[in-house]
């Protein structure tokens, strides 16, 4: 066994308890939160902690360290990152420091937390949230999930199996489409909610051309704002704000675990 990695006993009890710490890492802030993951709510609120600076997975592991002394926690932890994710090793980081790439970030957090940790694609962990108890609830269709924020997650789910993709980084005008098309681009573009949902919409109508989704779920914090920008957008499918706003990604994560991991 890892030094500093929690026994098996331990997050057993939190399974029985029905307990898991879900932590969302963002471009801008890591926060996180007890999930119950037979109903899906937070059993505390949530812990955030901005950040400043673009962050290496050595500060990032302090901040997980955090947020779990912040609840007193010693069982599972579920931990969403944004990139591409192989078991527990990081391969792309967009929006993060280059030095994740390659990094066992799973390894990293649990020795930084003293407990057993589960990574999983963020977008795919907003995903796994909205379907199981959230806005695509029972719907066994294609769907499309987007989190619009820094940058620009995605997931596509079917008859209830949530795979994790990089829609994010379709190319647009030469680069991602997340420098032109996420939360954080419309600030600094300083566009209206008007014009950034018109490109909005062209983008989404280029990813309709490609999926053919039934229904689109938009998540991050911006989908809290969503009657400012939907109007615009106009998709062919049926498109809705995530049930879970920005805690899907918390909830998620915590959703990814499993009993013994």
């Amino acid at each position: 066994m890892e030094p500093g990695i929690a026994t098996e006993r331990p997050a057993r009890q939190f399974f029985l308890s029905m307990k898991v710490l879900g932590i969302d890492i963002g471009g801008s802030a890591i926060k996180g939160a007890p999930v119950n993951i037979k109903t899906g709510r937070l059993t505390a609120e949530r812990f955030r902690i901005e950040t400043t600076k673009v962050v290496t997975p050595a500060a990032a592991a302090k901040i997980v360290a955090e947020i779990a002394r912040h609840f007193k926690w010693r069982g599972p932890i579920g931990v969403g990152f944004p990139g591409v994710i192989h078991g527990s090793h990081v391969l792309t980081s967009a929006n993060l420091h280059p030095r994740f790439i390659g990094c066992d970030a799973g390894k990293l957090f649990a020795k930084a937390t003293r407990c057993r940790v589960t990574l999983t694609n963020d977008a795919a962990a907003a995903a796994l949230a909205e379907m199981r108890f959230g806005a695509g609830r029972g719907f066994q269709g294609k769907v499309l999930l987007l989190t619009l924020g820094t940058g620009i997650g995605s997931s596509l789910c079917y008859h209830g199996t949530v795979v994790p993709c990089e829609f994010g980084h379709l190319p647009l005008r030469g680069k991602s489409a997340e420098r032109f098309v996420s939360s954080s681009a419309r600030k600094r573009r300083g566009l209206s909610w008007a014009d950034w949902g018109h490109e909005l919409g062209d983008y989404v109508h280029t990813l309709e051309r490609m999926l053919w989704p039934e229904l689109i779920i938009i998540g991050g914090g911006v989908s809290a704002k969503s009657r400012k920008f939907f109007k615009f957008v106009k998709p062919r499918a049926r498109m809705v704000p995530a049930k879970f706003l920005n805690e899907a990604g918390i909830v998620g994560a915590a959703l990814a675990v499993q009993p013994g991991r």
